[in-house]
């Protein structure tokens, strides 16, 4: 029983070793498919809300033709054309701020998990060398030391 348990400890893990060895380009672009998958399902969130807003502009845009006029001087720069209001002046410092505010993003951006480091240190060629070796030696290792008993008859 305990030459079985050996047998699979050493084969299990140098069949890994091999496995990882061979397939390191492999694991590295896998890691790096699924962080950009992440980050492309960020950016259509964001292009969604960003979608939903201009809708819901354009509907109030069409339900009130009123707004046109309210937005335009905004938009385009102009004095406004009420006689009877004052409007303020901002200062520099106000617009700034104020610009900073709405240029910031709502949500920070979540940080990028990356590549494991374990699967860079594997995808080196002389790492992955090393380990090619290593497993192979951890298979033969099993087969010889702890492999089936070969028990000859005697012919009497």
């Amino acid at each position: 029983m305990v030459r079985v348990s050996l047998f699979v400890f050493f084969f299990s893990i140098g069949t890994t070793t091999l496995a990882v060895a061979i397939l390191g380009n492999d694991l590295f672009r896998y890691y790096q498919n699924k962080n950009e998958l992440k980050s492309s399902q960020a950016t259509f969130k964001k292009l969604q809300t960003l979608n939903k807003d201009y809708d819901s502009l354009l509907k109030q845009l069409q339900e009130d033709p009123t707004i046109v006029k309210r937005i335009a001087p905004v938009t385009l720069g102009t004095e406004p054309e009420g006689k009877d209001t004052i409007y303020p002046k901002a200062k520099a410092e106000q617009l700034a701020a104020a610009k900073k505010a709405l240029t910031e993003d709502k949500e920070p951006e979540p940080a990028k998990p990356g590549i494991p480091e374990w699967v860079r240190r594997c995808n080196e060629p002389a790492k992955r060398a090393v380990l090619f070796l290593a497993g192979t030696a951890l298979i033969l290792i099993s087969f010889v030391c702890f492999g089936p008993n070969r028990r000859t008859k005697k012919l009497i």
